[in-house]
């Protein structure tokens, strides 16, 4: 039997992107493409070919024109941004999922699909110990997934109002208020624009230090108000501090007042899933709608983040689509009942593989490692003459300010970190100051690790205090 030239050279392709990515994982690279040298400008910037060009080829021009652009999100180093480090099991899954080539929408477009993600679904209520009740849609990202939970939230206060939204929109409806610390996540801002509400409908309530509520100044913004509907989007996890609402009192002003409460926990959920740290969300469970991603400290290949709402039949109906060509099947599961997406990839699969591979107990030790080793560079930077820890370190987040006679030299310190290859961080301004931000979430990320950073910021922090004075 002859073997098909196609078949071939698809295999070839194949075999050499295997082959590239165990490089690049395994490999040395600057974690910051701004502090590496580059070769090019651009390798992408080419001519389209005419008659196409072998699939060989191509990956490996792909390659070398995207290395020099690449952030290592990979490396124990990689501390800018709340990122995870993609699991080998979930990128080993997601290559399947590419291969397998399955729309994961409905149950008949793929029962694979559908079965993976009610399996993984149940495994995340379980770990992150939420109401076993509760639906769960696979997304994008958390922003995604608020947005998902928030559709749920503006049907359900909407229809205690007495306002039919399926039938009339926002047409007529009663005015939703909606509760937000003044120092929440942008993204938050941006889907409540995408559900149709404007600033006259946001609440901005006064933060604490932490950047979460001033739990006294949002029961006075809510019993001031005179409205029907109200939505508070609370915080498990401020993206500056690491800080969490108290799940408790605002849950209880929720349900008093009639108010649907929707928790965005990006990263900061997943301190459920830990025995000792799960006291900093008590009460959580308490909520009607989280969000949270996956592809932060679960370290899910990008992409994926999960809405979750109490209410599956306010879920279904946020979410429903409709059409001749469409089954309806109720006794199995149609994944894009829970999420906004008809087309989309079969996110679960790499889900189900991450967890299993890493366990209950291994989501928990990861979890507990990296809050240590936060801890652990909280101490020991605040040893340094002139460095200051800003944030009261809960979780996996570290502001810190490094001032030198009133000089702040907080960006300096972040360029020449990023400079040494074996780091990437960022700067970031809050509360009226530039703050150097560490964001401990790679999993490769590890005590060891962070004493070898200590000793390079303490190394750099006391040259550039040197040349300044």
């Amino acid at each position: 039997m002859s073997v098909d030239p196609d078949c071939f050279a698809a295999n070839e392709a194949l075999e050499l992107a295997a082959q590239l990515a165990l490089e690049y994982r395994s490999g040395a690279a600057a974690l910051d493409p701004g502090a590496a040298p580059r070769a090019e400008a651009s390798g992408f910037d080419i001519p389209l070919s005419r008659r196409g060009r072998e699939a060989r080829k191509v990956i490996a021009a792909l390659d070398a024109a995207a290395r020099p652009g690449l952030t290592g999100s990979t490396k124990p180093g990689f501390m800018g941004w709340v990122i995870g480090g993609s699991h080998p099991a979930g990128i080993a899954a997601d290559w399947l999922a590419a291969t397998w080539g399955q729309n994961a929408c409905l149950y008949d477009s793929s029962p694979a699909a559908a079965q993976a993600e009610a399996a993984s679904a149940a495994w995340l209520l379980d770990v992150l110990d939420l109401p076993r009740e509760a639906s769960v849609g696979f997304t994008t990202g958390a922003t995604m997934a608020a947005f998902t939970a928030l559709a749920a939230a503006r049907l359900a206060v909407l229809e205690r109002a007495g306002h039919d939204f399926e039938a009339k929109g926002l047409f007529g409806c009663p005015e939703v208020a909606i509760y937000i610390s003044d120092d929440g996540h942008v993204t938050n801002y941006s889907v409540l624009r995408y559900l149709g509400f404007g600033d006259e409908q946001i609440r901005r309530i006064p933060s604490l230090a932490d950047g979460t509520f001033d739990c006294t100044a949002l029961e006075q913004a809510m019993r001031s108000d005179r409205v029907e509907a109200r939505i508070v989007i609370a915080q498990a996890g401020q993206i500056m501090s690491g800080g969490f609402d108290d799940f408790t009192r605002v849950s209880s002003l929720c349900r008093e007042l009639g108010a649907w409460l929707h928790v965005d926990g990006a990263f900061g959920l997943w301190v459920r899933a830990s025995r000792r740290l799960r006291c900093l969300a008590h009460g959580i469970e308490l909520a009607d709608s989280w969000s949270v991603d996956g592809h932060k400290w679960l370290q899910i290949p990008y992409d994926c983040g999960f809405a979750i709402v109490r209410d599956e039949r306010c879920h279904r109906r946020a979410m429903a689509m409709q059409a001749g060509y469409l089954p309806n099947m109720r006794d199995t599961r149609n994944n894009s009942d829970f999420a906004p997406e008809l087309s989309r990839r079969a996110r679960g699969f790499a889900v189900w593989a991450v967890m299993q591979s890493l366990g209950r107990l291994g989501i928990e030790r990861m979890v507990e490692e990296h809050c240590n080793a936060t801890h652990l560079l909280a101490q020991s930077l605040r040893h340094l003459p002139g460095v200051e820890v800003v944030n009261t370190v809960c979780l996996n987040q570290l502001a810190v300010a490094f001032i030198h006679e009133d000089a702040d030299l907080s960006e300096l310190v972040a360029t020449h970190l990023n400079g040494t290859g074996q780091y990437f961080v960022r700067t970031a301004d809050w509360r009226g100051r530039k703050l150097l931000r560490f964001s401990i979430t790679c999993g490769a990320t590890t005590d060891t690790f962070v004493r070898s950073l200590v000793d390079d910021v303490e190394r750099i922090w006391l040259d550039l205090a040197r040349r300044a004075a």
